[in-house]
Formats: C-alpha cells, structure tokens, sequence
C-alpha cells in the first residue's frame, strides 16, 4: 500500500466522507470523533452531522455482518456493525473518498483515483440511507463471533483507522477494498481459513459465511437469506430511536 499526499480539499469532497474517524484508547475506553450520523430527508438532501461517541472495550457483545447491493449480483458492499450490550451498534463501512459529483467506479478505483476512508457511523445513518433512500437491498447476518475476537477486531479496525488519518491510501478494488479488508482483519484477529473467490465476488460472500459456519446453519441458505433482507423492517423503522432493534427482531436467533 502507498503512502500518498491528497491533493482535493475537504470542500471538493462529499460531506459523507470529507471527516476522518478518529480514536483515542484509553485501556477499557475507546473515544471516537468523526463518527458520521446525517439525518436524511432523501438521497442527497440531508443535516450533516459529526459525533463524539465513547465505547467501552468490556462491553463489546458481538459482531454483525451486512451485504448491500447496488444491483443484484456477484458484487456488492460489505461493512459491520460491533454489538455492545450497553450502547447502540456502532457501524464501520470501508470507503472510496469521492469528490462532489463523483460516484463509485469500479475500473478508475484499480488505477489510484480514489483515497480510502473507513467512516464510522450510527446504523440508522449508514444503514439506513441505503436502505430507505439509496433504495439498495441490504442483508444483514448475525455472526457467531465471541465477544473476546469482536473485540480483537475492532482493535485491529481502531489501529487502521488511526493509521489513515495520518498516511492516507488509495482504495484498490482487488487489494485495498471493503471485503478483502474485513478478511485481512478478521485473520490479524484470529480467524482460520483460506482465500475463497467469494472474497472477490463479494455478492456472494453470505453464501461463503455460510458454508464455512460463521452465520447460523440450523435454516436453509436460501430461507436464512430470504429472512435476512431487512429493507421492509428498515422502512418501518425509518428514523425511529430502536432502529438498530427493529431491523433485527426477524432475524434468526444466534447463540454467540
């Protein structure tokens, strides 16, 4: 990965990715800025907002796993949200830093156009724009992940966001992408396992959760996927407080 000096000014970039996160580890706590939590009115009308958000390291539960799809295929976006047992989901979505106007381009992202960002973000911004304004379907798996490798992770996630702040990178779609990177972690915490296609063709990445016994297996894949599209239970929810609760109160129960 190179190290590079970005020329646009965070006036030229879209206000969804013109802040970097931050974290500041202080043992148990984790102090966050830049954590993104827009209130949107529709696609691209919306109140830019930036929080603070304190996390506690003790109380970190579990992991969730979310597929979201510009169209239906073998590609599509991938991002997690880290479960606590005392606070709300906290969502990390690894990210192209596109200029205003600009939108996501899978060829120009293999020749160095795009800076890389790992937003931060409450789910019912990162989440809910896709599902509810960007009109994406989003699928959303509970992860069988002990408290104790959620919590190797997010350190592993905390490590490289501060890293970015301070030496940006450009995304690559084949090497510096949302799945490949998640995978990267997830070994840098402990996980077993090769390299699958399904790492690639990220679409499919549900079915490689799957098949290797990271998401529930007691249903059918087919019928586990069916029960995990949550764009009905989003839209519902839309911006009520227990967003995070009701996208998940149809999902298949999981004993982490």
């Amino acid at each position: 990965m190179v190290d590079f000096h970005f020329p646009v000014t965070l006036s030229q970039l879209r206000p969804e990715v013109a802040v970097m996160p931050r974290a500041a580890i202080d043992g148990d706590r984790v102090h966050l800025t830049g954590v993104r939590n827009f209130d949107y009115r529709s696609r691209n009308d919306f109140t830019v907002n930036y929080e603070e958000r304190e996390i506690l390291l003790s109380h970190l539960a579990g992991l969730d796993f979310y597929v979201s799809y510009f169209t239906e295929g073998p590609v599509g976006h991938t991002f997690v949200s880290f479960i606590f047992d005392n606070a709300p989901p906290l969502s990390i979505s690894i990210e192209t830093r596109p200029e205003v106007g600009e939108g996501f381009a899978p060829v120009a992202s293999l020749f160095k156009q795009f800076e890389l960002i790992y937003v931060v973000g409450d789910e019912r911004d990162l989440v809910r724009v896709r599902t509810n304004y960007r009109g994406e379907p989003v699928y959303l798996y509970r992860l069988n992940t002990s408290a104790e490798d959620a919590r190797r992770l997010l350190l592993v996630y905390l490590a490289r966001i501060n890293e970015l702040a301070e030496h940006p990178e450009f995304y690559n779609l084949l090497t510096n992408s949302c799945t490949i990177n998640i995978v990267r972690y997830a070994n840098a915490a402990g996980r077993a396992g090769p390299f699958d296609i399904r790492h690639l063709l990220n679409g499919l990445i549900d079915s490689y959760l799957y098949h290797s016994g990271r998401i529930d297996t007691t249903l059918p894949f087919d019928e586990l996927r069916r029960r995990s599209l949550i764009n009905g239970a989003a839209k519902a929810a839309d911006a009520a407080s227990d967003f995070s609760d009701r996208i998940r109160a149809s999902l298949p129960t999981i004993h982490r």
